[in-house]
């Protein structure tokens, strides 16, 4: 019984030689915790879904917990203020992650072009 404990004490303290029996033992049984428990065991480490970055997305901080963003018009689409309102959410949220939209505005230039929106946003 004492020699099965020393046997457990050497493997929690890593005290065999490289290259040993007990050592390839430990080294195999790292290895198969980390490619078999994933298959078994949820760790909630699902990748982030790739979506195409912005042409052009500016963040300013204002002043308080909130952000305003600069978003350029021909990476939004839709018409109406509800898909407008989606697609500008599609946008921000790959850039700073969930955020609620508090309100958005049109820019436009000197000739009445719309050329992007100003979004403010709380985390």
């Amino acid at each position: 019984m004492k020699k099965v404990w020393n046997t457990i004490r050497s493997y929690i303290w890593w005290t065999h030689s490289r290259g040993s029996f007990h050592y390839d033992v430990m080294v195999t049984l790292i290895l198969v915790f980390i490619f078999v428990t994933p298959h078994f065991i949820n760790y909630k480490d699902k990748p982030a879904e790739r979506q195409p970055r912005p042409k052009s997305a500016l963040v300013l901080p204002d002043g308080s917990n909130d952000l305003i963003f600069r978003v350029d018009a021909r990476d939004v689409t839709g018409t109406t203020p509800q898909e407008v309102q989606a697609s500008l959410q599609s946008i921000i949220e790959p850039i700073s992650g969930y955020v609620k939209i508090k309100r958005w505005a049109p820019e436009q230039d000197a000739k009445g072009k719309l050329v992007g929106y100003h979004v403010w946003v709380r985390r």
